[in-house]
């Protein structure tokens, strides 16, 4: 199979996802009075030491990336998903691209937006068909 979106562009999304995924909102001081190791010392408000405040740039970053796929691109990242998710089998490919075709590209983009685990399921999507993000997008 040839990808008709640049593998870059797939990974590019993998990033993304991934850190819109490891977003965690603050907890909320009074949810839960009990850990009173969450608190400075003069008793002040929670530390969130390892939890960031969501950030709706990431979230609006991939949508904007999604957003500037062509259609095509777009049903077949969607259907690189499926795959990945286990909806449909590597031989079954022709079927989930017909599938994300039919759909219209808002509704692709919102269902790739609202899938749990998008990055993973993206992830064996291409590596069901052999591909792979390694050495793509890191640092040396």
């Amino acid at each position: 199979m040839e990808l008709l979106t640049p593998l870059e562009t797939l990974c590019r999304i993998i990033i993304r996802a991934k850190e819109n995924e490891a977003q965690v909102p603050a907890q909320d001081p009074d949810e839960d009075p009990d850990n009173v190791d969450d608190f400075d010392d003069e008793g002040g408000e929670a530390l969130s030491v390892l939890e960031d405040e969501l950030n709706t740039g990431v979230e609006e970053e991939l949508r904007a990336i999604l957003d500037d796929l062509a259609d095509d691109q777009l049903a077949e990242t969607l259907a690189l998903a499926w795959v990945g998710r286990g909806t449909y089998d590597v031989s079954e490919w022709d079927d989930a691209c017909a599938e994300a075709n039919d759909e219209d590209p808002e509704s692709r983009i919102d269902e790739l937006m609202d899938m749990p685990l998008l990055a993973s399921h993206l992830e064996a999507g291409l590596a069901a068909f052999d591909f792979s993000c390694d050495g793509i997008g890191q640092l040396d």
